[in-house]
């Protein structure tokens, strides 16, 4: 199978590759003794859950705070 980089860095990964393994819209890149190892990986919800957080200006300090008032 044959993958063409683009000019802007791009691959289209072959259907047939890609089937063999689990679905993932993310993959995790390194270079191993001059090749490039794709690893699917799964983006976490609390990640997401995070990204959130930290875009509203809410801390962990915040949400512990939050926790202890709930727990009264």
């Amino acid at each position: 199978m044959l993958a063409k980089l683009t000019s802007k860095n791009q691959i289209t990964l072959p259907k047939a590759a890609v089937a063999g393994v689990d679905a993932a819209e993310y993959f995790d890149v390194t270079v191993e003794r001059g090749r490039i190892v794709l690893t699917p990986v799964r983006v976490q919800q609390a990640q997401a859950v995070r990204e959130k957080l930290e875009q509203l200006g809410i801390t962990e300090q915040d949400v512990e705070d939050a926790v202890a008032w709930a727990r009264q």
